[in-house]
């Protein structure tokens, strides 16, 4: 531990923490007291001794009030993820006087057939476990993973995600790839083997997401890459129970949806995947964790391989899930 970091333990109490998370969020100093229930003279002689213990200057001040600077921000950032960190502590600690093992906080999206099946195996596991599952995009959720909100994410790796400034603070434990899948109703538990060219289901009624989804996106870059003016979809829903429900009421409809969609809506009944050719690549999915150098908790590694065998990685089990 360098010198300015031992000052800094010694110094900083968590009301600093909480006044720098405090002075990034709110416009004024006197915003900040009321939020702390302190006073202005309070709220500035304790910047002072933060900005003293930093040796810089976190935070500029004006008339019209006081705003991070680049290096506030950062310092804001990271106070926000110890904070949060000792919130969660505390909750672990309550959880494990109940007599819960474990707790794990997961972040994923709203379809998945990997989350719940790799909680069902670690729950085999680790009977005492408790597991959060909170559900959102992925650019959201890697935001609440570095802030210490959760503890990892399993999610696609978006192009706003690999432009963003995230990625060195993110350590990949599982990358699996993805792939556009079309799906279509099961007429009377029958499937079709017949194989198909994206040119000859142009003239099939589709449910798609919005144009601005990586997989509306995806399916359009199939069919101009075929020759093929992009179908107009005759239904556009973004909800997968949605799209579940109105392809298993009308046989007539076909969709596009990525390949955790589609394994889910599969092992669900009443719908099959289309062998359709050629294969139209999505963002990779992965299991991230916060690169910050410590041991990983036995629950996280668990929880890692049991993604692991579920996903099965490049095994041939996985690839027959997808015809």
């Amino acid at each position: 531990m360098d010198t300015k970091t031992a000052r800094l333990i010694r110094t900083l109490r968590l009301r600093h923490l909480e006044l720098l998370v405090a002075l990034s969020e709110t416009p004024t100093m006197r915003g900040a007291a009321t939020r702390l229930h302190l006073s202005q003279p309070a709220i500035s002689k304790m910047l002072g001794e933060i900005e003293s213990c930093f040796g810089a200057r976190l935070f500029e001040r004006s008339h019209q009030g006081v705003h991070a600077n680049a290096l506030g921000s950062s310092a804001a950032f990271r106070a926000r993820a110890v904070l949060n960190e000792l919130a969660r502590a505390t909750e672990d600690v309550d959880a494990m006087q109940s007599g819960v093992t474990a707790v794990l906080r997961v972040g994923a999206p709203s379809v998945t057939a990997a989350v719940p099946a790799a909680i069902a195996r670690l729950r085999e596991r680790m009977p005492g476990a408790a597991v959060q599952l909170r559900e959102g995009r992925v650019h959201e959720l890697i935001h609440r993973l570095l802030q210490g909100e959760l503890d990892c994410v399993f999610g696609a790796m978006t192009p706003d995600l690999l432009s963003s400034d995230m990625v060195p603070l993110l350590e990949p434990a599982v990358m699996l790839k993805d792939e556009l899948c079309v799906l279509a109703s099961t007429p009377k538990g029958r499937t079709t083997a017949r194989k198909f060219q994206w040119a000859d289901l142009k003239a099939a009624k589709w449910v798609l997401p919005p144009k601005e989804t990586l997989v509306r996106q995806a399916f359009m870059t199939a069919f101009l890459n075929s020759g093929v003016t992009p179908p107009v979809p005759v239904i556009e829903a973004m909800s997968s129970v949605t799209v579940g429900t109105v392809l298993r009421q009308d046989a007539s409809l076909v969709c596009a949806v990525r390949l955790e969609h589609a394994v889910d809506e599969i092992a669900r009944g009443g719908v099959q995947r289309l062998d359709v050719s050629p294969p139209i690549g999505l963002p990779s999915f992965g299991l991230f964790f916060r690169r910050d150098g410590m041991e990983r908790p036995l629950i996280l590694t668990e929880f890692a391989d049991a993604i692991r065998q579920v996903t099965k990685v490049g095994a041939p089990k996985r690839r027959a899930a997808k015809r």
